[in-house]
């Protein structure tokens, strides 16, 4: 029985992996806020070789860089579906928007915190 699960699980994690890929195209190719974070990302990531920092250190930078492009993958997730549901302005539309983007804003204030604290 496990042998003919294996390849449904196979085909179901190569499509996920697939569709993560499209996810990343999409938002990279639409949205000009994560183009700039991932320039952000790609600029830093020589500065985590450079700086003098233990391990520890250096992997918190990193994952406070890759949660700012988390949350901004959900920012546009939450804006694409809002706008999916309707074109019409609505204060309960405009609170998901506004809650995704401070998510956004405290990943963005997180990242930075960590950053400074590890360097200075």
């Amino acid at each position: 029985m496990q042998d003919k699960e294996t390849p449904n699980i196979i085909k179901k994690l190569h499509s996920a992996i697939l569709y993560a890929a499209d996810g990343l195209k999409q938002t990279f190719k639409d949205e000009q806020a994560f183009r700039l974070e991932c320039l952000a990302v790609v600029m830093a990531l020589p500065v985590l070789y450079a700086i003098s920092a233990s391990l520890a250190e250096k992997l918190l930078m990193f994952l406070s860089l890759m949660l700012v492009l988390i949350a901004e993958l959900v920012n546009t997730a939450v804006e694409a579906a809002i706008d999916r549901i309707s074109a019409d302005k609505h204060p309960l539309a405009k609170k998901a928007k506004d809650v995704a983007s401070a998510a956004v804003a405290l990943s963005v204030f997180t990242a930075a915190v960590i950053w400074l604290v590890v360097i200075f």
